[in-house]
């Protein structure tokens, strides 16, 4: 019962992740019956960074993820990956995920990830517009004793 679906999964995995808890709660108030592959715990991954965006990786420190892993009752298996201590908010992402590989996911992008995906479209809007605000332009004036 698997559908292909025409967003990556990376996509709706990273919708899913950035979003907020509360708000996936208010999209996704009703829970599907599943059964817990990997109950939601609570863990640390190591974040690395790069100088410069290019150099050498090094390990910048630890950030506080939840995990989950789920399964529906046709056997679809979905997994989440969240920063921070919210067990409800990855047993939600994970949910979601199993639901986007069934016949349901026309239904779920409808009612969750669409919503998600435009808040978080709006969010990055309204940020890059107040860095904008902020820009300053610097130039150089040519003195006429350096002509």
């Amino acid at each position: 019962m698997t559908k292909a679906p025409d967003l990556p999964r990376k996509q709706w995995m990273a919708i899913l992740a950035k979003a907020a808890p509360l708000r996936l709660l208010q999209v996704m108030p009703d829970l599907p019956p599943h059964a817990l592959l990997r109950a939601p715990e609570i863990g640390a991954v190591m974040v690395q960074g790069r100088a410069g965006g290019t150099g050498e990786a090094f390990n910048l420190g630890e950030m506080t993820v939840t995990r989950a892993s789920v399964r529906l009752e046709c056997g679809t298996v979905g997994h989440a990956w969240v920063q921070g201590r919210d067990k409800g908010h990855a047993l939600r992402a994970a949910l979601v995920d199993a639901l986007m590989q069934t016949d349901a996911a026309d239904a779920v992008r409808a009612q969750v990830i669409a919503p998600l995906s435009a808040e978080a479209q709006d969010a990055a809007r309204r940020r890059a517009e107040t860095a904008a605000a902020t820009k300053v332009d610097f130039f150089t004036m040519v003195r006429g004793e350096n002509a």
